[in-house]
């Protein structure tokens, strides 16, 4: 039976644990505190109540609310990003894998759990974290787009299909953030399982000749 993504939990460290490792849990705990009070009500405090830590050490590591909500957000999207370039990187080299790879990867434990998407529409959402969002992930935004149309746009040529590459490449790139957002708004949020298939049913509308609803169709024998 499907079950719904559970949030993930920042790991207990000890002690004496390293600058780094520090940093990690706190980040992972701001995650947590966003997805649960929203965020304009993140504060230091409490993400060190979240993280079971004092007041004291998140000033340690972040002087301030905004530099550890951006550093939140930089770590986020290098997170995201690290997760689609490997999964594309690891396809083989056909635009339809390359495709199933990208659309996979969005909906992988890695990046869709609760928290997660909580704080991505979070900083969305947010009016004064845009400029931060353009200035520090924008690139990554565009990255993204440019090999989803390219892959796209590859795909038609191959199968013949009569749709606009560039066209077909934005309905998957705004279908997938729906979905994501539809997670956060809707009242009955759905498995993983569940939201990859309903991306396939709509990929598979506008390449039917490789995509089937629960994603790559496999080839049959020649003849």
């Amino acid at each position: 039976m499907d079950k719904t993504v559970q949030p993930k939990k920042p790991e207990t460290l000890p002690r004496k644990a390293s600058r780094d490792a520090r940093r990690l849990q706190l980040i992972e705990s701001t995650i947590l505190t966003i997805g649960r009070c929203g965020y304009a009500k993140t504060t230091l405090t409490e993400v060190a109540n979240t993280a079971g830590l004092s007041h004291g050490l998140i000033n340690f590591h972040f002087k301030t609310k905004e530099q550890l909500l951006v550093d939140t957000l930089l770590f986020i999207a290098q997170e995201y990003r690290d997760n689609w370039v490997k999964a594309i990187e690891t396809a083989p080299d056909a635009p339809a894998a390359r495709l199933d790879a990208m659309i996979r990867a969005d909906f992988n434990d890695v990046v869709f759990t609760p928290d997660r998407l909580a704080a991505w529409c979070a900083f969305w959402g947010e009016a004064q974290s845009r400029p931060i969002y353009q200035e520090m992930c924008g690139a990554n935004d565009r990255e993204y787009a440019r090999i989803l149309e390219e892959t796209s746009v590859a795909l038609v040529n191959e199968g013949g299909y009569g749709v606009d590459g560039i066209d077909a490449a934005r309905v998957i790139r705004i279908l997938l953030e729906g979905i994501w957002l539809d997670q956060i708004t809707g009242n009955n949020r759905y498995s993983a399982e569940v939201a990859m298939r309903t991306a396939f049913t709509a990929v598979a509308a506008l390449f039917p000749r490789h995509f089937s609803p629960d994603g790559l169709r496999v080839p049959g024998p020649a003849g």
